[in-house]
Parts: C-alpha cells; structure tokens; sequence
C-alpha cells in the first residue's frame, strides 16, 4: 500500500511483470518501485535481480514490510541492520546483504495465528487509521528520495498515529 501510495504520488501508473515482481518507473526522478510476486521467503530474488539490472546498490533500496512487533500504525526507519524475524527481509539480506534502509510498518501481534493476521483483512478502528499511517510511511519515502535517510528517519520515528483514530 504505501508503494502504491508513493508510485501514485509521483503519477506512475504503468506496472509491469517481470523478474518474479510487478516494477513500475519513474524515469524522470529514478526510481524504480518494485512489489515481488513471489512468497515472501522468496522476494530477496526479485530485489537482487532488479536492483542488479538498474545498478542499484543496498544503500540505494529502500524496502518496506509490515512488523507484528510493532503496534498497529507504529513506523520504525533503520538505515540497516537484520531480519528481526521477518522472512522477507531474510530472503533480501540474503540476496544483497544488510545494507539497505527500510521502514517497518506496525500491524501488530495476535494472540493465535499470525499467519491470518497478515494476510487478513484490518479491523474497523484499523481500516479507519489506515489511510494516515500508509500517508505518513509515503512521506518518510519521499523524504529518503528528496532528502536523505536521516531525514526520513527523524520523520518516520516520531510519527506517531493520533490514538483516537
């Protein structure tokens, strides 16, 4: 959603299929947006490929994944670091290394299956926030892509989601 959400906002609308990832560019400012197809244990081999066919290094790969350690519409930015447990972020570092920033998105832990959690759909109180969190997430991107990644993350980790929402 948040790619979406960015690719939107610079008026990208022409997504592709290829390399196991539907790609989408934005020619004029450089970047390319990238949603692996695969299951997510395996999304390391999309970046790899497409980050290997545009020349992109780590540091240049932003990457976005939802964190159930995280509280529902909690944002976190590292500039790098490890897996904390999330298997697509396993499958990327394995392909590319550590090296990469990325903006973890809370969706919060479960009480059972976890599996449901992610892949079901957001409660009501969760659907209601949703557009907020998603837009601050966007903002802390265009921030990377306008910026640097020390503004992004002063941006993202203090963005804190009204809790009446």
């Amino acid at each position: 959603m948040v790619v979406d959400e960015v690719a939107r906002r610079c008026g990208v609308t022409a997504w592709k299929r290829k390399d196991a990832a539907m790609q989408a560019l934005d020619s004029g400012r450089g970047i390319v947006f990238v949603k692996p197809t695969t299951f997510m244990n395996l999304s390391g081999t999309p970046v790899r490929l497409i980050a290997s066919w545009y020349r992109v290094p780590p540091e240049g790969i932003l990457v976005i994944s939802d964190d159930m350690d995280l509280p529902f519409g909690k944002l976190r930015m590292r500039r790098n670091g490890g897996h904390g447990g999330h298997n697509g972020l396993r499958s990327i570092i394995a392909t590319t290394g550590e090296e990469f920033p990325r903006i973890r998105v809370g969706v919060g832990r479960p009480e059972f299956d976890s599996i449901d959690h992610v892949l079901g759909p957001f409660n009501d109180s969760e659907r209601r926030a949703l557009p907020d969190v998603v837009a601050a997430a966007a903002d802390g991107v265009e921030l990377w892509i306008k910026e640097d990644v020390e503004a992004a993350m002063r941006f993202v980790n203090n963005y804190s989601r009204s809790e009446s929402d």
